[in-house]
């Protein structure tokens, strides 16, 4: 499809062991060929030095594979020259590709010449981005599932079901007076609904999955909340001490809780203070509480409950709260039988108790839903959203023959089902849907 060669740097900017310049396209070849000292072989790595054609100046000793069309990631001629890991030799490699003919690719471009290409499709290709930014196992377990084509295969059986349907009902339209065999339109569009619920059932906790869940520690100076940080972490990340008021402003970091990626934000304790410095921080603390999906609410139970903790408790009214009665290696004197939140005793001190409440953070991140290893999960909102306007648009269809109403009716609904439904795999897409998914990718992949 594409006639121009292509050209990044594939590996992060930066030192480091090795570093890959990629060519794609049809005169990948015979740019490469022109800058290395020996002769390149179909699907094999050869060694030797890129030379700078005016001057024969050795720019670096290079591994350079060739790979030719159709057999590779985008489907044209692939040149990979990995050199050392360094700014230096892979800007002056870079240059002297561009200078032989190719030009920089854009972000996503080469996974875009695949999808082009028919390698991948739009889900698959977009599979490839969410393994680069899969944050735990599990996330990447999904992302290479979603490469592999489970959601494709499921999109795609759902597609030739509803077109059966739509060649059934556009036959009645076109040859009224024509025997057409009677089918039963209905229950095909009953079985195709279903399914479609039971993915966009799996989404929330798929998404959660992908991108983790925004997690803010709250509570009054002192309670515990760095030092549960440091429990979750399995690490002394925060500083803690005894006097109260040590974190100031907001941290963060992720954790892997059972394959879910928690954002943990461990926030300044919540008080009433004429610190300037103080109140920046209780500022940010109250930012990151409206941000969060979930909020740890550390209370310290060998003391009653006082203001500045009922004030802190009226702030997170609305919020989903999971309630850490911190401290319960001392002899337990708050009353916290009016919350009406879960509750787990812990001692960020000895780590009793904070097993549970590890379990219980990722009950509440999944909505209490057990999974199981080889579960499949819709991950990407622009599939959810597709996927729910095609399960709306078979609702229409159903009530449509259902009433015994005219078949244009139902085939109208049914056709933008499926239309819905292309959106996920790229057979019915736009050129500026795929321009706003590969912008997301990096240039060089």
């Amino acid at each position: 499809m594409y006639q121009d060669t292509i050209a990044a740097i594939s590996t992060p900017i930066g030192e480091g062991g090795i570093g890959i310049v990629r060519m794609s396209g049809p005169d990948a070849r015979s740019i490469a060929q022109n800058l290395f000292d020996k002769t390149l072989s179909n699907h094999r790595i050869i060694y030797g030095h890129i030379l700078d054609p005016e001057s024969a100046e050795i720019i670096d000793e290079v591994l350079v594979s060739f790979m030719a069309s159709p057999h590779t990631y985008t489907r044209e001629d692939i040149v990979e020259i990995n050199c050392h890991g360094g700014i230096v030799p892979l800007q002056q490699i870079l240059a002297l590709v561009l200078k032989g003919g190719a030009r920089l690719a854009e972000p996503g471009e080469f996974t875009l010449r695949a999808f082009l290409n028919g390698r991948i499709d739009l889900s698959q290709a977009e599979s490839v981005l969410d393994i680069i930014q899969s944050k735990t196992h599990a996330s990447l377990r999904l992302a290479v599932e979603g490469l592999e084509g489970r959601l494709s295969g499921q999109i795609r059986s759902l597609r030739s079901e509803l077109l059966s349907v739509l060649a059934y009902l556009t036959a009645r339209i076109d040859f009224p007076e024509d025997e057409v065999e009677e089918q039963n339109a209905i229950g095909p569009v009953q079985d195709a609904r279903a399914k479609l619920t039971n993915l966009i059932d799996t989404a929330d906790a798929g998404m959660i999955y992908r991108h983790g869940i925004r997690t803010a520690i709250v509570g009054r100076p002192n309670v515990g909340k760095s030092s549960l940080l440091n429990r979750l972490l399995r690490e002394s990340r925060a500083i803690v001490t005894p006097i109260p008021g040590t974190t100031r402003d907001t941290l963060e970091e992720i954790v892997n809780l059972k394959g879910v990626p928690f954002v943990l934000v461990d926030t300044a304790g919540i008080v009433k203070s004429a610190d300037p410095v103080e109140t920046l921080g209780i500022e940010r603390s109250c930012k990151a509480i409206e941000h969060a999906e979930l909020i740890l609410l550390v209370l310290d139970t060998s003391q009653p409950l006082n203001e500045e903790d009922t004030e802190i408790i009226y702030l997170l009214e609305c919020k989903t709260v999971l309630v850490a009665a911190n401290k319960s290696d001392l002899t337990t004197i708050a009353s916290l039988g009016d919350l009406t939140w879960p509750i787990i005793r812990t001692s960020t001190l000895t780590g009793d108790g904070i097993n549970e409440f590890e379990s219980k953070m990722v009950d509440i991140a999944l909505g209490g839903k057990v999974t199981s290893s080889d579960a499949f999960f819709v991950t990407n909102i622009r599939h959810k959203e597709a996927l729910q306007r095609a399960a709306n648009h078979l609702a229409e269809v159903q009530a449509s023959l259902e009433a015994d109403m005219p078949d244009d009716f139902a085939t109208i609904d049914l056709t933008a089902a499926l239309n819905a439904l292309g959106e996920i795999t790229g057979e019915t897409v736009t050129e500026d849907l795929l321009e706003t998914i590969f912008s997301q990718f990096c240039i060089g992949k």
